[in-house]
């Protein structure tokens, strides 16, 4: 099967969503990608609570004082697109209140024809918790109840739930999705692991070496079988940070940075260690909306002659 390309949209400050999202989702649909992609970040604190990604001494990326809302970034592009899959890369889940996200997603899912693919995390930030006013601590807690309710929204009606943050009577709720939205989870460790095969559709790591993927498939594998699952059933879907360069990039090199030929080589690489789809995001090393759509011409002809 070949490797699937997915493409990330430009929700950073420096791009205008009025006229480059709708610019590259449509290129991304007429190119051939297989789908577009949003992340979620709703800040970025003067005096951070943790650093980045939980890595001492890491530094918060400045691209975070401006990322746009994911929902609203996949509304733009699900207005302009037919075909592509319209997925996030992630959100993070229990910073939204339960009922209103189940709905919305429905919601997009209806409105572009069941193109919604639903990537969702924990994520990591104590400040982004703070500001959306959720408990840090409970935040695994959290995740599970969202998915619960988005199974009880998106299923026939009459719905009800009784939970933590989420309560409702026997009701209507619509409109449904137009098909069954899959349900990607994020995280590495064995307990975002072991929920993960009981409750969604696939994997969604992000930044990871080729190695890294191999080893978390293994051990994926052997938790679905441990629940009575078919590991074949659970998709793998790499988020990569894409940089490319005119020259090939010496030494110790972050997975898809570099020339076409090392980016190629590094998808190759993802395919052997069994991922079905690579989001390419190259936002962040394109100075504008159509530097962004040539770099990913150019990647999606090098892979398609690849024949990965």
């Amino acid at each position: 099967m070949a490797l699937r390309l997915g493409l990330g949209l430009p929700q950073t400050g420096t791009y205008d969503l009025a006229t480059d999202v709708p610019a590259v989702a449509r290129a991304a649909d007429e190119m051939g990608y297989d789908s577009v992609w949003v992340l979620e970040r709703i800040m970025r604190p003067e005096e951070p609570v943790d650093d980045m990604y939980l890595i001492p001494g890491q530094p918060w990326a400045d691209y975070f004082r401006s990322v746009a809302d994911p929902l609203v970034t996949l509304s733009l592009a699900a207005s302009v697109t037919e075909r592509v899959k319209l997925g996030s890369a992630v959100l993070v889940g229990p910073l939204h209140q339960p009922f209103l996200l189940a709905r919305a997603l429905g919601t997009l899912d209806a409105a572009s024809g069941g193109r919604i693919v639903a990537g969702l995390g924990t994520g990591w930030s104590r400040d982004e918790y703070a500001a959306a006013g959720v408990d840090y601590d409970s935040r695994g807690a959290a995740l599970d109840e969202l998915l619960d309710v988005c199974a009880a929204v998106w299923g026939p009606d009459p719905v009800s739930y009784e939970g933590r943050r989420t309560r409702f009577t026997p009701s209507a709720v619509g409109p449904k999705p137009a098909g069954r939205i899959p349900v990607l989870l994020a995280g590495s460790t064995d307990r975002a692991l072991r929920r993960l095969v009981r409750r969604a559709d696939g994997w969604l790591p992000s930044m990871v070496t080729n190695e890294q993927v191999a080893a978390a498939r293994a051990r994926i594998a052997e938790l679905a079988r441990e629940e009575g699952r078919d590991p074949a059933e659970l998709t793998t879907t790499v988020r990569a940070s894409v940089k490319l360069t005119d020259r090939p990039l010496d030494g110790d090199r972050r997975p898809c940075q570099g020339s076409l030929e090392q980016i190629v080589d590094d998808l190759r690489g993802a395919a052997r260690a069994g991922v079905d789809e690579v989001l390419l995001d190259n936002q962040l090393t394109c100075g504008s909306a159509q530097e962004l759509i040539e770099s990913a011409k150019q990647l999606r002809e090098a892979v398609s002659q690849a024949g990965l």
